[in-house]
């Protein structure tokens, strides 16, 4: 099982990095900036790989200057406030925006 939870980390942090490029974003003045939102990111997806109430799949999570934005749909209201609880415990975030639409 933990070698599970490590291969989906390492699958989804490859797949943010190869998904957000090489190119600093928009309002970054500093690669560093862009690095750090890249391993903000990384963080909140394997958390949501670890807790087991949050479908880390059905999340899509993307942060800019420290601001995490929550978006994509979740099977509860107690799912959408998780996943905003679990990104708000990173270190780094600066606020978060959940976004994330509840599906009946």
């Amino acid at each position: 099982m933990k070698y599970a939870r490590a291969i989906a980390f390492a699958a989804l942090a490859g797949i943010t990095i190869i998904g957000s490029g090489c190119a600093v974003g928009r309002g970054q003045s500093t690669a560093g900036a862009y690095v750090d939102d890249t391993a903000i990111t990384a963080a909140v997806k394997a958390k949501y790989v670890e807790d087991k109430t949050v479908a880390a799949t059905s999340i899509s999570v993307e942060t800019l200057n420290g601001v995490v934005q929550l978006s994509g749909f979740a099977k509860s209201a107690s799912e959408k406030a998780q996943a905003e609880t679990l990104a708000r415990g990173v270190k780094n975030v600066r606020s978060v925006r959940n976004d994330i639409t509840v599906r009946p």
